[in-house]
């Protein structure tokens, strides 16, 4: 139950992504368009971006909602960069942990923000507790459900995966321990996007060899943007996106996003789907005061 954006492009202020646009992250905290579970995302929000010639991306978060941040509205105002990511939050468990449970959460290079809900959290994941290592266990950064989804996932980075094979296994694994969970999850290490669509909306925009942007839900009305089927992965640069569905472990259908793959082909074989450049758009209507 979150709002989250990832990009990748030329260098651009905070605010020229996350403010401006007429449906942007900003004003999503209090109206999303396309948000199935929730309404306000006021249980705080966090930014993450990458500096040139620095690959360890600093962070801003708070716990209380984007709008009454004076000092974000600075930053937006001020911080350019060439890739960031940025979530706003409405809590599984309301309170819990405060500004530590708030996205993007970090290590090394990596920015991580979850918008969903595990089912039947804690207990639900009660068994793949001993696949981590107890001291990654008394690190968790909050004690919530994307903090510990974070951690699955980091253990698969630090063991080897590519990023997007590192979100795919922890969502299949997952979503076989807790049925019913929503696992949009979203990655960049400053160079690249791995995301998956589980039970939320997730949706694309590429300007292919200059931008791409990865997003929760549109922050405009550009009709360039595509929608990210359910089940799917998404791994993007700024030069192109690939699509490749995942499995769900209680369906034996196999779910594809290429409209001429056998549907007895169970293999999840990376679709990439080019653009066209889309149109330079015109400047965004004067946002509404940050206050």
């Amino acid at each position: 139950m979150c709002r989250h954006l990832a990009f990748l492009g030329p260098e651009e202020p905070l605010g020229g992504l996350l403010v401006d646009p007429p449906h942007s992250l900003y004003r999503q905290s209090w109206a999303p368009r396309r948000q199935r579970y929730g309404t306000v995302n006021a249980d705080g929000f966090g930014v993450g971006w990458y500096a040139q010639g620095d690959p360890v991306p600093g962070r801003y978060r708070r716990a209380g909602p984007i709008w009454g941040d004076q000092n974000f509205a600075d930053l937006a105002r001020i911080v350019r960069t060439t890739a960031l990511l940025a979530a706003v939050r409405d809590a599984t468990l309301p309170g819990a942990d405060g500004e530590a449970a708030a996205a993007p959460f970090a290590s090394g290079t990596w920015l991580f923000s979850h918008n969903g809900a595990v089912a039947g959290w804690p207990h639900s994941l009660a068994s793949l507790v001993r696949s981590l290592p107890p001291a990654e266990l008394l690190s968790l950064e909050a004690r919530s459900d994307s903090a510990f989804v974070w951690a699955l996932v980091l253990n698969r980075l630090r063991g080897g995966d590519e990023e997007g094979q590192a979100l795919a296994g922890t969502v299949l694994e997952v979503a076989r321990a807790a049925p019913g969970s929503r696992l949009s999850l979203l990655l960049t290490n400053g160079d690249t996007i791995a995301a998956t669509a589980w039970g939320d909306t997730l949706w694309y925009l590429s300007e292919p060899g200059r931008r791409t942007v990865v997003a929760s839900e549109p922050y405009d009305d550009d009709p360039h943007w595509q929608e990210v089927p359910d089940r799917t992965l998404l791994t993007a640069s700024r030069t192109d996106v690939l699509l490749t569905s995942l499995k769900d472990p209680d369906d034996k259908a196999t779910h594809t996003t290429d409209p001429t793959a056998d549907s007895s082909d169970t293999t999840d074989t990376p679709v990439p789907r080019r653009h066209s450049a889309s149109d330079d758009k015109a400047a965004a209507p004067p946002k509404e005061p940050i206050a």
